[in-house]
């Protein structure tokens, strides 16, 4: 085959290709049944929330995909975090960058927790963070009711609202303004993707994450440091967890205990529409990214078309187990494919040593 055809080949096989025309189906087909779609004030803006939202929630769990394992507290976490937030901007009025990192350690602290069970102790990391996910479940809610009488915490340090709602139109040159629809927040979420995805592709510590993913056994003979990189991602987790946490709780102008609780469905949506392997080994922001982005699409046609959330969360559960029945066949197919291959190269060296003879 020329390069040409080995390229385009490539290029259609692509998972994020088949998405990427996926969602343009989808939104040239809901627009033009219902026109509301696409107006940048009621349903772009907050769909892009959204987006900006959850993908930073898939890559949170995508980071421990890459070594095998998973993270069921990211709801927690995102809670936790966001917590820590408001905590700190209420009793110290820093400023936001502060809040932020504090946000951002309370997270990583919990998911540094997570790491050193599943490292050092050997415990599963389904037992682990489903644990934690109990744990912060009434630990969250009991921290609210002692510093807020309402059960909740409103913020009202400089930049956060504008963070969390506001939009491009809203910055102006002169007379010349941003296009409206796209908000500030979505910089966040692309912010935290270009920092995961050099990690993963450009750093020692990314290819060794993905390594351990791949074969932790061949990674420990390889002097790769398997118990470190595992509390790595799981820190990694759990402050991308957080994050995500603020980013809601900035866009509602509200932090509570409920922050994160619709984050588990969408944290395996995202990587695993993306092309993530559970079993480990392999990434993709981008493809994390356009899973988000094609769930998001699809639940917010469906309730342009008066479908309510139990038709949508049957839809989307269905749309999970679709995806990880295609992980599964791709896995077993790759293991068929890879054994076939051996016993090939076995035949051929077996027949070539009987010419010899």
């Amino acid at each position: 085959m020329s390069r040409g055809s080995v390229r385009a080949t490539s290029l259609i096989s692509d998972n994020r290709v088949g998405l990427l025309l996926l969602i343009v189906v989808l939104v040239a087909l809901i627009g033009s049944l219902k026109p509301m779609f696409f107006s940048p004030a009621f349903v772009i803006g907050p769909m892009l929330t959204s987006i900006a939202i959850f993908t930073v929630v898939g890559l949170a769990q995508m980071v421990v995909l890459s070594v095998g394992q998973m993270n069921l507290a990211v709801g927690g976490m995102a809670a936790i975090g966001a917590m820590g937030s408001a905590m700190i901007f209420q009793a110290f009025d820093v400023p936001l960058i502060v809040g932020i990192l504090v946000g951002l350690a309370f997270g990583g602290a919990v998911g540094a927790l997570c790491g050193v069970l599943i490292a050092y102790a050997g415990v599963n990391s389904f037992v682990v963070t489903l644990a934690m996910s109990f744990a912060l479940l009434g630990l969250v809610p009991a921290v609210y009711s002692w510093v807020s009488t309402g059960n909740a915490i409103t913020v009202q340090t400089p930049g956060l609202a504008e963070l969390g709602r506001s939009k491009l139109s809203d910055l102006c040159l002169g007379d010349v303004c941003g296009p409206d629809g796209i908000p500030l927040i979505l910089f966040v979420a692309l912010a935290a993707m270009i920092v995961i995805g050099l990690l993963f592709a450009r750093s020692r510590v990314g290819r060794e994450i993905l390594l351990t993913g791949s074969n932790d056994r061949a990674a420990l003979l390889s002097a790769i440091p398997v118990p470190r990189r595992i509390i790595t991602v799981h820190t990694l987790s759990g402050a991308l967890a957080a994050l995500a946490g603020f980013m809601l709780g900035a866009s509602t102008g509200s932090f509570t205990p409920g922050i994160g609780q619709e984050f588990m469905l969408q944290s395996f949506l995202g990587p695993i529409l993306g092309g993530t392997l559970l079993a480990g080994g392999y990434v993709s922001v981008i493809g994390t990214f356009l899973g988000i982005t094609l769930t998001v699409v699809i639940r917010q046609g469906l309730l342009l078309f008066g479908v309510g959330i139990e038709g949508l969360n049957i839809l989307l559960g269905t749309i999970l187990l679709i995806a990880l029945s295609a992980d599964r066949i791709r896995s077993v197919t790759g293991a068929r494919s890879r054994l076939r291959s051996a016993r090939a190269d076995t035949t051929v060296k077996t027949e070539e040593k009987a010419v010899v003879s």
